[in-house]
């Protein structure tokens, strides 16, 4: 969940890690620091919080040398404090590190009885001692850094600075990302193109297990047999306008505003605009034989998986399981012949995913992804990726990404029941013009920003919010729960509407606001009951519905916003939005961190 930079340059490298480190933070904001190399001296700098406060401590103690490599930190051991930030440093060795060594007590305990003491709460100073040590023994610095990697275990990405050596960094990756950048004379290292984007569009991703020998002017890569491999330059292009807010006050915000527009690429890409059929990109996939889909991933991705499971089975009459990824990866669950296994992760790197998918090689027939970063590893493991094209997304909270998931998944659906004889080419031109009229639905629903902002000042007061949905708002109302307590920091709980009355209601009282999403489809007269049951007990409803919804609701509900009318199958997709702005404007008006909140990190790389 770290990011990590390195710096082999021409130039100073201190502005151009910090700058770096900037388009990394969404990786974690606990601390940072940068190392580096100056006429042969290995010097550091650190602090605790947000990246700005490096930046002020470097112009009170300026950091020289053109060579480098920096950190911002999500903790995972030892509490965010100075010593306990990264680079961490024994010796002549520096290290910057994202993931977890899993083995660190068995080589602290080797170190100990050598005599070799700890002054960090962390695991990897163990990595900085280890390649000290062989240090002293005599290793090169290469050597020493490659022996160190050997005995580790657990998932990381590596970076090694050496003192004396302001030509060289030693990369590695086992389960978590690493790019390395190609410049003119010059050198980078990363833990995505994002943060090297302004630097160089020409990236290498390391594979699984490998190892870099980087300098100035060459890269030397070995595969985890230690067999030289040759893995491909290629040309990656990150779109840098979409990495600054663009006059908006939170990347959040920018991000709902942008769904629209990235929406209506997604939709292209898969939707030729002069055939009413879906085309996928390289063999595609013919669901004609898939006698089961398994669907897997984490956090928001998943609850796109959940709205996905109400398509397949409905539209195609596929059989569908859905999985958070940390759970199925343990079960080792049996996967029978005609099974198609389907990850969803906006990074392409979520752990938990990347390991499920990695259970299910050679078990499912196919593996299919749904990712927003192409290169990734999971895309990249994939049989089929399919690419969202929703852009950068900074925001710690997914939001376009979301959808734009939302909008593939339901493609894919709709394919699947072509393929499957389930629906007639006149339903199936049905629903992609619906799909096509999306993005100015969603134009239309963010007409309401001004009405969600005033509902948010009031719920902004509450301790604790019950979300509510049935069929396909279901999952949305666990994604507006998931939303809410991400940012604002309320506890906020999600049910299906029939729940209610079998346990859930217990808690309704006057002071706990309900939000109820319910368009006018064949279930809303069941909600109305369940919202009819919540106003008996003095609970405040909170109605997010179309107009037709909102004047059938009758009497007593607290608050309403209007959704435009849109039909069934893709109202998850527009209802997201009443969801995020509703969580957008309650954290702004708690004065809550939106784009950075406690806790969290944008990529979650470790379990």
């Amino acid at each position: 969940m770290c990011g990590i930079v390195g710096v082999l340059g021409r130039h100073e490298a201190a502005p151009i890690l910090v700058e770096a480190l900037k388009r990394l933070e969404y990786r974690g904001y606990d601390s940072a620091g940068i190392a580096t190399v100056n006429a042969g001296v290995l010097d550091r700098r650190r602090a605790v919080g947000k990246l700005v406060n490096l930046s002020d401590l470097l112009v009170h103690q300026p950091l020289a040398g053109k060579s480098g490599i920096g950190h911002t930190r999500w903790a995972t051991h030892g509490a965010p404090t100075v010593n306990n930030a990264h680079p961490h440093r024994a010796g002549a060795v520096a290290v910057v590190h994202n993931g977890i060594i899993e083995n660190f007590r068995d080589l602290r305990a080797e170190l100990a009885e050598d005599g070799i003491g700890f002054q960090t709460d962390t695991d990897t100073e163990t990595v900085a001692l280890m390649a000290e040590r062989f240090l002293k023994l005599g290793e090169t610095p290469v050597d020493a850094a490659m022996k160190t990697i050997d005995r580790l275990e657990g998932a990381f990405a590596l970076a090694f600075l050496f003192d004396g050596e302001d030509d060289l960094i030693i990369a590695a990756r086992k389960g978590s990302p690493l790019a390395i950048g190609h410049g003119d004379g010059e050198m980078y290292v990363g833990s995505d193109a994002i943060a090297l984007a302004p630097l160089t569009d020409r990236i290498t991703y390391l594979e699984e297990g490998d190892r870099a020998v980087v300098t100035r002017t060459s890269l030397e890569i070995r595969d985890a047999n230690g067999a030289l491999a040759n893995r491909p330059v290629k040309t990656v292009r990150v779109d840098t306008a979409r990495v600054d807010k663009a006059g908006h006050r939170h990347f959040m915000a920018k991000e709902i505003a942008e769904q629209p527009a990235v929406l209506a690429e997604a939709i292209r890409h898969y939707l030729p605009a002069d055939e009413d059929a879906v085309r996928l990109p390289g063999a595609g996939l013919d669901f004609s034989g898939v006698q089961r889909l398994t669907l897997v991933a984490c956090g928001t991705a998943y609850y796109a998986c959940l709205t996905a499971k109400y398509w397949f089975e409905k539209l195609a009459r596929i059989p569908v399981e859905v999985d958070i990824a940390s759970e199925f990866r343990y079960r080792e669950p049996p996967l029978p012949a005609g099974t198609v296994a389907l990850f969803v992760s906006q990074s392409g790197e979520t752990a938990d995913t990347l390991a499920a998918l990695r259970y299910c090689r050679g078990k499912a027939d196919r593996i299919v992804s749904v990712v927003n970063v192409p290169e990734s590893s999971i895309a990249r493991e994939s049989d089929l990726a399919l690419p969202i094209h929703a852009g950068v997304e900074i925001g710690v909270a997914s939001t376009k990404a979301f959808t734009c998931q939302l909008a593939v998944l339901l493609i894919l659906a709709l394919k699947a029941a072509a393929d499957r004889g389930e629906m007639t080419p006149e339903a199936l031109s049905d629903h992609i013009s619906a799909l096509r009229g999306l993005p100015h639905l969603m134009n239309t629903a963010l007409e309401a920003d001004d009405e969600i902002r005033d509902a948010a000042q009031q719920l902004s007061s509450a301790r604790d919010v019950l979300f509510l949905g049935r069929g396909l708002m279901f999952p949305l109302a666990l994604e507006g729960a998931l939303k809410l307590k991400e940012i604002s920091y309320i506890h906020a709980e999600a049910y299906a509407s029939g729940e209610l009355k079998h346990g859930p209601i217990a808690l309704i009282d006057s002071m706990m606001p309900v939000v109820v999403m319910a368009p006018k489809d064949a279930l809303f007269d069941k909600t109305v009951s369940n919202m009819q049951e919540v106003m008996a007990r003095e609970g405040k409803v909170m109605l997010i519905s179309n107009p037709a919804g909102l004047a059938a609701a009758g009497d007593g509900v607290w608050l309403s916003i209007a959704m435009p009318d849109v039909q069934d199958a893709v109202a998850p997709i527009l209802y997201a939005v009443p969801a995020q702005l509703l969580a957008y404007h309650t954290a702004v008006a708690k004065g809550t961190d939106v784009d950075q909140p406690r806790n969290l990190a944008k990529s979650v790389t470790v379990e």
